[in-house]
């Protein structure tokens, strides 16, 4: 919704103070010039990301434009999945939790929590240390290593989309000048006919530069940055699930394992003591 609200913000105090200079509105409507800046933005994007970065991308722009939500329940179901592996495991032992992480899709204790769940990479990763813990022989201070290393990797993978969108918004100003030259040499070619079909040339040109630059630092420049805040807000659920894991390796009771993983998570969205509290006890 925010961003939503600030692209409106953004096009219309433009438009509007254009308006109110006595400005046409429909001298900014120049289709081709836009479809050279789009066209040729759209086409280096492609050419300069893999596969994987570009679908990553369609897939973020949605949520960016959209808005994350209930980041509460999302955080607060991380640490109930990790409280109840490790109740259970307690209570029944390590080898009881085997099929639960070794398929964490068709778990029902992982079904209990559908966000998790339905974050293949985050489900896995919870479930590949547990299995680690299971199989392994690894010290704490080891296996923090490990993850660290993973959060790391992952991390990187989740800001690429917002860096190659970075690089489109950096790129939008030089393609609107294309498209402005290209401007300028219809005008030229225009040279010595009616003086108003010349000053349509040169306004369209222009238009040309003023819709790269809109479009860079208006739309898709802030729209990168919010998809890298979206990257930062996800990759705390990894910081969260490595505390309290590690936690429960030093010997922590579950209760207090799962609050070192509560107090890595950011302020906005960390569920307060009271609430994990009451999520845990099934209130």
């Amino acid at each position: 919704m925010l961003f939503l609200l600030g692209v409106i913000i953004v096009f219309g105090s433009v438009l509007y103070g254009f308006v109110m200079s006595h400005g046409q509105l429909l001298a900014l409507w120049q289709p081709f010039e836009i479809l050279i800046i789009v066209g040729a933005a759209v086409g280096a994007f492609l050419i300069s990301n893999p596969w994987a970065v570009v679908s990553r991308s369609m897939a973020q722009i949605p949520q960016a434009i959209m808005g994350a939500r209930h980041h509460k329940v999302r955080e607060m179901e991380v640490l109930a999945l990790i409280y109840d592996i490790l109740g259970k495991s307690r209570r029944e032992g390590m080898m009881s939790i085997e099929d639960d992480i070794d398929n964490p899709q068709s778990s029902a204790l992982f079904a209990r929590y559908p966000s998790v769940q339905k974050n293949a990479e985050l489900a896995n990763f919870i479930a590949d240390y547990f299995r680690i813990i299971v199989v392994g022989n690894l010290s704490a201070y080891e296996l923090e290593g490990l993850m660290d290393h993973e959060i790391d990797t992952r991390l990187h993978e989740l800001e690429q989309p917002a860096g190659a969108l970075g690089k489109v918004a950096d790129a939008l100003p030089g393609f609107g000048i294309v498209a402005a030259v290209l401007g300028i040499v219809i005008t030229m070619g225009a040279i010595g006919g009616d003086i108003t079909e010349i000053g349509a040339h040169v306004a369209a040109a222009l238009v040309g530069t003023f819709s790269g630059v809109l479009l860079s630092y208006g739309l898709v420049g802030p729209l990168a940055a919010k998809m890298k805040h979206l990257a930062e807000d996800e990759i705390r659920l990894y910081d969260a699930a490595k505390a309290a894991i590690i936690a429960s390796l030093h010997g922590l009771q579950p209760q207090l394992a799962v609050e070192f993983g509560r107090k890595a998570l950011f302020a906005h969205s960390r569920p307060s003591f009271s609430e994990l509290d009451g999520r845990l006890r099934g209130r």
